[in-house]
C-alpha cells in the first residue's frame, strides 16, 4: 500500500494503549490505512520530565479517574479488564520481543495478547514464561524469540524507537503519527486515522 502511513506508538505497560491495540488493526483495515506498530518505552520520557513513576501513581486523583475510565471503556468496547495487582509492570522484555519481530505478520496479535495478559488476566508480562506462553499460542517458538529479544539488534531497535519518540515530541501512550502530525491518546485514534485518509486522498 502506498501513501501516508499511520504509526502506532505504544508502551506495553500503558493502560490506554491496551484499548487502542485491541481495535486499531480492524479499524485501520476498514479505513484502508497502512499501519505500522512502534513499540517504545515511557520510562526515559518520564525521567526527562522528572518523574520516577507513572503519573497515575504520582497523582492519586488522576489514577483513580483512570482506573474507573478503563472500566467504563472496556465495557463499551467489549474488552475484558482486571485491575492489575502491579502497575506499571515492566514491559521491557516484551517490547524487545516486539522489536525483534517487527517484520512478522503475527506482531499485532502478540501485542494484543501481551496487553490482555497484563490488563485482563493480571499476569506478569516481565516473566519469560508468560511471554513464551503467548508466543506458543501464536505458533511461535517462545524460547527462540526470547533469545532474539536479548540480542543487540533488538535492544538497539527499542532504544532507537524510544529516542525517535522523544525527538518527535511524544510524551505519552498511545500516540499516533502521520508524517509530522502527532495525535495523543486512545480517544484521538479516530482523528489520526481520518487525518491519514485525508492526506492519502490529497
Amino acid at each position: 500500500m502506498s501513501g501516508p502511513r499511520l504509526d502506532f506508538w505504544f508502551e506495553l505497560a500503558s493502560t490506554y494503549s491496551y484499548l487502542s491495540a485491541a481495535r486499531i488493526g480492524e479499524v485501520t483495515r476498514l479505513a484502508g490505512v497502512e499501519l505500522r506498530f512502534r513499540p517504545f518505552l515511557l520510562g526515559p520520557i518520564f525521567k526527562a520530565q522528572g518523574w520516577k513513576d507513572s503519573p497515575f501513581n504520582l497523582y492519586p486523583a488522576k489514577g483513580r479517574y483512570m482506573w474507573r475510565d478503563m472500566e467504563r471503556l472496556c465495557e463499551q468496547y467489549g474488552l475484558r479488564f482486571t485491575h492489575p495487582s502491579q502497575f506499571p509492570r515492566n514491559g521491557l522484555l516484551a517490547a524487545r520481543v516486539a522489536c525483534a519481530a517487527r517484520d512478522e505478520g503475527w506482531l499485532p496479535e502478540f501485542v494484543d495478547a501481551v496487553y490482555r495478559a497484563n490488563f485482563a488476566e493480571d499476569r506478569d508480562i516481565a516473566q519469560d514464561d508468560v511471554l513464551c506462553d503467548i508466543l506458543g499460542a501464536l505458533g511461535q517458538p517462545g524460547a527462540d524469540w526470547i533469545r532474539r529479544a536479548q540480542e543487540p539488534a533488538a535492544k538497539e531497535r527499542l532504544r532507537g524507537s524510544t529516542e525517535e519518540a522523544q525527538r518527535i515530541g511524544i510524551f505519552g501512550a498511545p500516540s499516533f503519527t502521520v508524517g509530522d502530525e502527532l495525535f495523543w491518546g486512545n480517544d484521538r485514534m479516530g482523528d489520526a486515522i481520518a487525518w491519514c485518509r485525508t492526506a492519502a486522498s490529497g
